[in-house]
Formats: structure tokens, sequence, C-alpha cells
């Protein structure tokens, strides 16, 4: 399987990067980090984040040999860094945009891909996070990636957990179930 891309691509992502690492760190800076721990932390934590998580879809899409590209959604973009001003993001980015055969099980699986990754980066910064004690970089990426998966679990409109849902209950629920517990750590 090869993975395609395009210029528009590759753009869009670049910029939803950035706004939301600026968003990010907007907030984390409140948190006693400088302005520049805060992007440095925010390029690695929820920029890693944000970006295997939207690839994970585009690779499962392409797998079913569909068209997946993600497109930035510039207004969120702006929502985004406006609301960080304010202590709190709400990131909604882009999305891979998919065309082709997508059935309710195929969705649901390429839905699951990009919380599943963000899930994995926690288990990976909390486990570096045992290792390396009191790195702030590996104590956020844990809980932005945790938050991550969890906010794209609302089970509403296009989100991943809405599709997740439709496919398969069980899934849904022990995923929302795990995601809550890592949460709470």
């Amino acid at each position: 399987m090869r993975i395609t891309t395009s210029r528009k691509e590759i753009i869009d992502i670049t910029k939803a990067w950035l706004a939301i690492t600026v968003a990010f760190a907007i907030v984390l800076s409140e948190s006693g980090l400088n302005l520049l721990q805060a992007i440095i932390v925010s390029a690695i934590a929820v920029g890693l984040g944000f970006l295997l998580h939207e690839l994970g879809h585009k690779i499962v899409a392409q797998y079913y040999r569909c068209f997946a590209e993600f497109r930035s959604f510039d207004s969120m973009l702006l929502l985004a860094i406006a609301m960080s001003f304010f202590g709190f993001v709400f990131a909604a980015p882009g999305a891979v945009m998919i065309h082709g055969y997508v059935n309710k099980e195929r969705n649901g699986k390429i839905s699951i891909a990009g919380p599943a990754i963000n899930i994995g980066l926690a288990l990976i910064f909390l486990a570096l996070g045992f290792i390396f004690r009191n790195n702030i970089v590996l104590l956020y990426g844990f809980k932005i990636n945790v938050w991550l998966a969890l906010f794209n679990m609302i089970p509403l409109g296009n989100f991943d957990g809405a599709k997740i849902f439709r496919w398969n209950k069980k899934l849904y629920f022990a995923f929302v179930a795990l995601s809550l517990g890592l949460f709470l750590i």
C-alpha cells in the first residue's frame, strides 16, 4: 500500500498544526510555563498527537482504497486560538476527507484509528514518564493525548465517536471506559 498526499494537504496540515500549537501554548503558558516552553511542549505533545491521529484515519482509509486527505477548517483554527485566551481550547482543526466505498464497519475502523493512536501515544508518554521523571513534555503528552482521544469519542455529528458508536457499541463503550480510566490517572 502506498500512502499518497498532495501539496494542498501538506499546507493544510501544517496550518492546523501551527494553529493548535499556538492555541495550546497560550493555555499552557497560564499554567506556569514560559511561552517558549509552552510552544515546545505544545508542538511536540499536541502536534504529534494531532498529526498521528489524522494520519491514522488517512492510512486506514487508503488501505480500503479510498481517496483520503486532510483539509483544515480555517475558521475553527481561528476559533481555537481565540478561545485559548479564555483558558480553553476547542480543537476541531480539520478532518481527513474520504471518498470511496465506506460502509458502517469501514467507517468505524477508519474512525477509531485516530483516537486509538492518541491512546497509544498517551501510554508511550506515560511509560517514558516513569523513566524520565518530572519531564513536562511527557506529562503533558500523556494528558493531552488522553484528552484528544476522549474529545474525539463524543458520539455526535461527525465526531469519530458517533461513527464508532453506530458501528460497534461494545467497542465504543470499552474504548471510552479505557480513555476515562487513563484520564483519571
